[in-house]
């Protein structure tokens, strides 16, 4: 079975906490502060590996945490950092942060992408020292690392999907063309995931994808074309078997229409891909039948061409070849066309003068603050009478590093919020001394003087 959707939820590691500490070595008198700063945490990195093929690792396990940082300690000695978690996706693997709408496609092997950033360590009290705080009681705590939840979703990177109704052919189709081995029986639904198979030329090769069949309403969740429709998305052809004969006397021409519509509605892209449409199962009607048939398809398709002029190659041509996996009529017409139609992928050129750390960082998911009013990113709000609130990242973050309760580290935050502004906006809004402010959750007496 085919796992192409999964639902994790990675954490990156927590900060180390910063250490307060003093010298005590004997015959040393009066002794500073010598707190260390804690470690940062590990990020949580998805990799695109090429040994993998779907997404089933991640129904065994869904949550996935990244080191913390180690706290520092006494002497200056320093909390190392976390370890990141590399957490291994197969090529093709589409990510979205479900808290952000983020999102981000691996294919190329090889590719990082970091979706959780580890916390950041807090500062030894050795940090705040200076002339005029000689003895500071007080370190940073470090930050907790970020948290989310993201929607995997893996659409195969084909080159070519075979696409049309159940029992068309299509399984047939690719296990003579290719060395794939998949099930093939004389009734509907037989292929019940999508089948790869890899076709030979003479310097490439290309992959070809048998979609399980599609039925009228599939776009809108009927049978199982909907499951796999997200997987001819990444293709760049279109192979639309059509049966000469169908089992079920059905017309040909309202089979086509169906599987058109259908592909349609589901992504307008996919009705612009370029199409070769086999006429299969050649063998079960006369060979003059299949050539008037292929012969009226082909003047179909030339009535149509206005609409078809952004086929890169070849936009005044739309093959209809007739076809027979039984007999292997036209099979090898069918590959020439395939390589020949397919472009050649081009090598993807990485911008001049940017290192492999500047592009993780240009690959790295970053939500971004609301920005409050007056180009603030904090905003001030009255919650009752003696009561005010301030959110904002940058204040809910001076907040989780310092302990309220210690006294040196409060009126270490009060300077902070002076010179960030936070104390000129609540006094602007009517702030008076003895009013409490809320800033992340804590609740607090704030002097502005």
């Amino acid at each position: 079975m085919l796992y192409d959707k999964a639902r994790i939820n990675v954490q990156a590691g927590g900060g180390g906490n910063g250490c307060m500490s003093f010298r005590r070595e004997a015959h040393v008198p009066k002794g500073g502060p010598d707190g260390g700063d804690g470690g940062h945490g590990g990020h949580v990195v998805l990799l695109c590996d090429d040994s993998y093929r779907d997404l089933q690792s991640f129904k065994r396990k869904a949550h996935y945490k990244a080191d913390r940082g180690r706290h520092g300690e006494g002497a200056l000695r320093h909390g190392a950092d976390g370890d990141e978690l590399v957490v291994r996706v197969p090529p093709g693997t589409q990510v979205t942060v479900e808290e952000t709408g983020d999102t981000h496609d691996l294919v190329i092997p090889g590719t990082r992408i970091t979706v959780a950033r580890g916390g950041s360590g807090g500062k030894g009290n050795k940090k705040f020292a200076g002339s005029t705080r000689q003895a500071p009681r007080f370190a940073e705590k470090g930050l907790a690392g970020q948290e989310f939840w993201l929607d995997l979703r893996l659409k195969l990177l084909a080159d070519v999907g075979l696409v049309g109704l159940p029992n068309a052919g299509k399984s047939s189709l690719l296990s003579v063309m290719t060395r794939a081995a998949p099930k093939v029986a004389n009734y509907p639904f037989t292929t019940l995931e999508p089948i790869l198979g890899t076709l030979d030329g003479d310097d490439r090769q290309l992959v070809l994808a048998d979609i399980p069949g599609l039925i009228e309403g599939a776009a809108g969740g009927a049978g199982l074309g909907h499951d796999f429709l997200a997987h001819v998305e990444r293709t760049r052809l279109l192979v639309h078997v059509l049966d000469l004969a169908p089992l079920d006397g059905s017309d040909p021409e309202t089979n086509f229409e169906t599987i058109e519509r259908e592909l349609a509605d589901y992504d307008e892209r996919l009705s612009r891909l370029p199409r070769i449409l086999a006429l299969s199962k050649a063998d079960l009607v006369s060979p003059e039948e299949a050539e008037i048939t292929a012969e009226l398809w082909r003047e179909r398709f030339a009535a149509a061409l206005p609409a078809r002029e952004e086929w890169e190659e070849a936009p005044d041509v739309t093959p209809v070849l007739i076809t027979s996996s039984a007999t292997k009529l036209g099979l090898d017409e069918l590959a020439a066309e395939l390589l020949r139609r397919v472009p050649k992928v081009e090598e993807p050129v990485v911008a001049p003068g940017l290192e492999d750390e500047e592009l993780e960082e240009h690959r790295t998911f970053r939500p971004r603050p609301a920005r409050g009013r007056a180009g603030r990113d904090f905003q001030v709000e009255q919650v009752e009478e003696g009561l005010w609130r301030v959110e904002g990242e940058s204040v809910d973050r001076l907040i989780a590093r310092h302990d309220m309760e210690n006294l040196d580290a409060l009126a270490h935050v009060e300077r902070r919020l002076h010179r960030m502004g936070v104390i000129r906006a609540l006094e602007a809004h009517g702030f008076e001394p003895g009013d409490d402010v809320e800033i992340g959750g804590v609740v607090f007496e704030l002097d502005p003087s």
